[in-house]
């Protein structure tokens, strides 16, 4: 490498650093193979990037990572970012359509992908300028366009590398250079292109790992994209900061793989969306209870319902292999009635709070801290303070700012956005609603953007409403809107469950069933939540809501427009 020293908060200097410290030890692989090592990594990462600059790929260009999870994506990221060019990661879910905006706007100088997503470029040539790399070796039988196979073109890299006796050349990567630009998923309209320095990443990384007493050698099981900066700063950098090993599950984590995943592998930590507990609480805890008049009765009770809870935890620290002790839960919010099982199952979960614009994280933990209270997301991370904007003088609920390292350098190429979120000073706007407790704890009540102000001029926080709705076994996913000045909601019910209790049942009666079960639950619900927030009406959706990478539902394409069911 060149002989200047590179700064202590960029991408490169955290990688040299473990990896020079690690160098034998396990570091990154796909879940049940044979991982490799951090010197291994780190050669390939040096090579590749070398490579990359004979391709004609030099500092501030643009490369595109449009691609499901795997130990070569993070060689390509890393490679990428040690020459000081722009990764680009892209979400794998996004639509052809977005995919052709990103690429063509980024007009990118390279691009890894893989199998499942090729289909999607086939009709960009003239966005794509340089090489198309599958990081699964994918070549497709009918080439509609020239693609080398990663193991071709790391076996090219890896040969010259070897064989050049002098150290590699890379130009100067300082911390306020961009590492990447990434388009948000978000609930609220279109996708914006945030621009995050090399510090932004690494100081968030270096902050979560004062959350946890983080081990070298620890095994990280990582089931989230990686093009999603929760994932990518937690998942990713945060682990290989402290010497740990990631593995990727490389297939969609159904409860049946995840097990047996886990039962391979028994990791220290996993980082998952509330979706991924949120099931496991509906399909395996609480079943396990309304089948028994004994539990359902003793359940309503302090002492036994915690004995019991934490028995059924026992069975739960069992299914993820019996070693964990980080299940970091964000990217959306934790249902309050799955939150409470988790604290009295005695189940190892950090709440986390962030946004891409942000690096992500913004508040969380810190593990252990039993002045945590229950639905919130702990204590800000060190290095960034949040500020309540405008505060309710009764509920103390305003908008959420925060300042710190970690905070973005704006949209790319969008004056207007960035001058309306970040500050002269450089406080962020998150657009979310909350406020901090007496134990300096941080509570998100929901988006602004998403609050419903009523006729009497109540707000009303339709997330709130969700999760109670959501609480029922029957039900998947929810969403609250106003009409006409009422309150109404749409629920997407669980057909399994439905198909189950209504088994032998005629079509009518199955449906029958089904208006009963929200009638019943609009009126048990309404005598539970404040006036302002009752429901006039509950009806039936029939397919699932539109959502984010993180699973949150895309509101805007609902609000004001009528739901067929």
């Amino acid at each position: 490498m060149n002989s200047v020293v590179e700064v202590g908060m960029t991408l490169n200097y955290v990688i040299d650093a473990s990896c020079s410290r690690f160098k034998d030890a396990p570091a990154i692989g796909m879940a049940m193979e044979t991982p490799l090592t951090y010197g291994e990594f780190h050669e390939r990462i040096l090579a590749l990037g070398v490579h990359l600059q004979k391709e004609g790929v030099s500092k501030g260009d643009h490369v595109a990572i449009l691609a499901e999870n795997s130990h070569n994506w993070g060689i390509a990221y890393l490679a990428v970012v040690r020459i000081g060019a722009i990764a680009v990661p892209v979400l794998p879910d996004l639509p052809e359509s977005d995919v052709h905006h990103i690429l063509n706007e980024m007009q990118v100088k390279a691009l890894f992908t893989t199998q499942k997503q090729i289909e999607k470029i086939y009709e960009l040539k003239s966005a794509l300028s340089g090489p198309v790399i599958t990081l699964d070796d994918y070549t497709a039988e009918i080439r509609i366009i020239p693609v080398s196979t990663f193991s071709n073109y790391l076996d090219d890299a890896l040969a010259a590398f070897r064989e050049d006796k002098e150290d590699p050349y890379f130009p100067i990567v300082g911390e306020n250079d961009l590492a990447s630009i990434l388009y948000t998923s978000g609930t609220s309209g279109y996708s914006k292109a945030v621009m995050l320095t090399h510090k932004n990443l690494t100081a968030n990384a270096y902050a979560a790992s004062s959350l946890a007493d983080i081990q070298p050698g620890s095994v990280w099981l990582s089931i989230l994209p990686m093009s999603h900066t929760y994932e990518f700063t937690c998942g990713f950098i945060l682990p290989l900061l402290c010497g740990a090993r990631i593995a990727y599950a490389g297939k969609t984590p159904t409860p049946a793989i995840l097990q047996k995943l886990c039962d391979y592998e028994k990791p220290y930590a996993i980082f998952a969306v509330p979706l991924v507990l949120e099931k496991i609480y509906k399909k395996r805890v609480m079943p396990q209870i309304e089948k028994s008049i004994a539990l359902k009765l003793m359940c309503k009770v302090g002492v036994s319902r915690k004995l019991i809870f934490r028995k059924i935890g026992q069975k739960l620290q069992a299914f993820f292999g019996g070693k964990l002790e980080l299940m970091g839960i964000g990217g959306a919010a934790l249902n309050p009635d799955v939150e409470k099982f988790l604290n009295e199952a005695q189940f190892p979960y950090l709440i986390g709070y962030g946004m891409t614009e942000s690096a992500p994280l913004i508040a969380g933990g810190p593990l252990g801290d039993k002045t945590i209270t229950i639905g919130s997301t702990g204590k800000p991370i060190p290095g960034v303070e949040v500020k309540i904007i405008d505060p309710d003088p009764a509920t103390g609920i305003g908008e959420i700012t925060i300042c710190g390292p970690n905070v973005m350098q704006g949209y790319f190429e969008d004056d207007e956005a960035t001058e309306s979120t970040l500050g002269a000073d450089g406080w962020l706007s998150t657009g979310d609603l909350g406020y901090v407790d007496k134990k300096g704890n941080l509570h998100v009540s929901g988006r602004s953007k998403n609050v419903i102000v009523m006729a009497n001029g109540e707000n009303v926080y339709p997330e709130a409403v969700e999760h109670k709705i959501n609480a029922y076994n029957w039900v998947v996913e929810s969403l609250v809107v106003e009409n006409n000045g009422q309150l109404e909601a749409w629920v997407y019910p669980d057909y399994e469950f439905i198909d189950e209790e209504t088994g032998g049942k005629s079509r009518s009666e199955r449906r029958e069933y089904l208006a009963q079960q929200l009638e019943s639950m609009r009126k048990e619900l309404n005598s539970e939540l404040p006036k302002a927030s009752r429901m006039a009406k509950v009806f039936e959706r029939r397919e699932p809501f539109i959502k984010t990478a993180t699973h949150k539902i895309k509101r805007y394409l609902y609000n004001g427009h009528a739901m067929v069911g």
